[in-house]
């Protein structure tokens, strides 16, 4: 019997397993609703396509499962976009489905035209138009397999009259679509490695997002080699933050402890991480780096061994070559340091610090107090990811999502609605700059709509803190007329939206704000408002950079005395 290619697109992506299509109906998308309709997927309108991206995207992170998302014809698609650059950065498998005019209208200047498939190329794997129906089998099984095998977008053109026209047949090995498997590395490489680590004194173990499910293997192997483990920030939910051989994160995210230990070991073994920011990671000594990514390897930093091959797979054979060490001061010391740094952080945390002003360090620790043990927490991006990273003690069985490699403001909110329509009982936490939660806060809608009991924890302090960090930081005083800005009530917006608002302008007020958010029965927004002059802690500062702050202080004090 033949059915309509939207009909088939749906029942292929429910097939697969898909649970929700984020979106907004417009008229060339009215075929695909249709279809939608007759399914057991379920539509979530959202108010905004780029809030559709974002959750596509926080689903796929999550679970490394197929997200979809749509944006009808020209501006509707065109809002995907930005949304869509999260699953592209961060490797997740994502269908981006575009609705456009019926094709007699192409050429024609036609309203709301667009190129689609050269405005998705930048973002996406493949990009392709749905140009006839009996196409459309074919191409909606390349596009997820494009999907699958690079872990990234894929994205579709659907005119609106190939969508609706009947056509007979299927999409065929369906079965095929699924998960990219994990890569064991070659016996050559394993032997490799061993060789070197066994002739290594002090040996460190950066684990990164390639490392989740591989925790046990992490813990053997660093008792075997008296190695300390290290994360990065999307590493560092595997597991917990007492763990003994757990000594925290690197760079800005990180510790001073951890900087010490990388800078001084006579190897660093870097796993499933592409760690961007070069000024952390060794400059001399031996790096081996094991990732499923080719091209990830030995790009970030000078490169002994490079292996390709899956974390948890290739640490089972590796441990089974490596040799045991007995010395274990190198690890006794990068444990002391790391307690030096935990009571600090402790002390910053402390509501107690201050009687009449809430430090956001206090805002993190509280939510990481309160959440429950398998909570998700989503991190928006800016100087509140920092003190998010930093003072939340994540319990081992929670996660942590955010823009990590797109590094875009404004995208908590959206990828936490997605994370929550997997689960409604689950606990997902959106900790949110009060800049970026502006820039897409019409998804708190969203949120109320579909019965999503998100929790946004807002650190509001007027203003872009890591703009003015980063200003400083060659030099510069902030520009504040770019900076700072006025905020709403959010807790009276939550509230006007439908949903549960708390404000903490006192220490004092700050846990209670947080508990009765946590227990409220639908989504619900908390209102810090927070110390705007925090400065983060820096485990590292080059003496060029350190003098950069200094002639910015200086600037900044000329400015308030002169006014020019």
């Amino acid at each position: 019997m033949s059915q309509t290619v939207a009909d088939i697109l749906v029942g292929t992506l429910q097939q697969l397993g898909v649970k929700h299509i984020f979106g907004l109906i417009g008229d060339s998308l009215n075929p695909l609703a249709d279809a939608v309709r007759r399914s057991d997927i379920e539509w979530v309108g959202v108010r905004h396509e780029e809030g559709a991206a974002l959750a596509a995207s926080g689903q796929a992170k999550l679970t490394g499962r197929l997200g979809v998302c749509a944006g009808t014809t020209g501006p509707g698609s065109t809002h995907l976009v930005a949304g869509l650059y999260e699953a592209s950065r961060d490797h997740a498998p994502v269908l981006a489905l575009s609705g456009d005019m019926a094709r007699k209208m192409h050429g024609t200047d036609f309203i709301q035209t667009t190129e689609p498939d050269l405005l998705f190329r930048d973002v996406s794997l493949y990009t392709e138009t749905v140009s006839s129906p009996s196409q459309a089998p074919a191409v909606i099984h390349q596009a997820i397999a494009a999907a699958y095998a690079g872990r990234g977008v894929a994205h579709l053109t659907l005119p609106q009259d190939v969508i609706a026209a009947k056509v007979d047949g299927a999409v065929s090995s369906v079965s095929t679509l699924r998960p990219r498997p994990e890569l064991v590395a070659s016996e050559a490489d394993i032997a490799d490695i061993a060789r070197r680590v066994d002739a290594a004194d002090s040996v460190v173990i950066m684990c990164g997002a390639g490392c989740h499910g591989a925790a046990d293997e992490l813990r053997a192997l660093a008792d075997r080699l008296k190695a300390p483990l290290i994360h990065s920030v999307k590493g560092k939910d595997i597991m917990p933050y007492d763990d003994p051989h757990w000594m925290g994160g690197i760079g800005m995210i990180g510790t001073k402890a951890v900087y010490n230990a990388v800078m001084h070991c006579e190897l660093l073994l870097m796993l499933g991480t592409d760690y961007p920011y070069s000024e952390f990671l060794p400059h001399k000594g031996a790096v081996i780096q094991i990732d499923e990514r080719a091209q990830a390897l030995g790009r970030r930093a000078p490169t002994a061994l490079g292996v390709l091959g899956s974390v948890r797979p290739t640490l089972k054979l590796l441990l089974g070559r490596v040799a045991s060490k007995s010395n274990t001061k190198f690890f006794d010391r990068v444990t002391n340091e790391r307690r030096k740094w935990d009571v600090m952080l402790d002390k910053q945390a402390d509501p107690a610090r201050s009687k009449d002003v809430i430090h956001p360090q206090a805002v993190a620790r509280a939510v990481s107090d309160l959440a429950k043990r398998d909570a998700v927490f989503v991190f928006d991006t800016g100087l509140n990811t920092l003190w998010s990273a930093n003072w939340i003690r994540q319990s081992g069985s929670q996660r942590i999502v955010g823009s990590f490699n797109n590094a875009a403001v404004g995208t908590a909110l959206g990828q936490a609605n997605g994370i929550q329509a997997l689960d409604r009982s689950r606990q997902v936490v959106a900790l949110c700059g009060d800049g970026g939660f502006n820039m897409l806060m019409c998804e708190f809608l969203t949120a109320v709509h579909h019965k999503l009991p998100v929790k946004a924890v807002v650190y509001n302090n007027s203003g872009f803190g890591l703009i003015t960090l980063e200003a400083e930081s060659i030099g510069l005083p902030p520009f504040k007329q770019g900076i700072e800005f006025p905020n709403p009530d959010f807790a009276a917006l939550a509230r006007a939206c439908g949903g549960h608002g708390f404000k903490a302008t006192k220490p004092g007020e700050l846990k209670g704000a947080i508990s009765e958010a946590f227990a409220a029965d639908g989504p619900a927004i908390v209102d810090a408002v927070v110390a705007a002059n925090e400065l983060p802690n820096l485990p590292h500062i080059e003496l060029e950079t350190a003098g950069h702050y200094a002639m910015a202080k200086i600037k900044e004090a000329l400015l308030a005395v002169t006014g020019a």
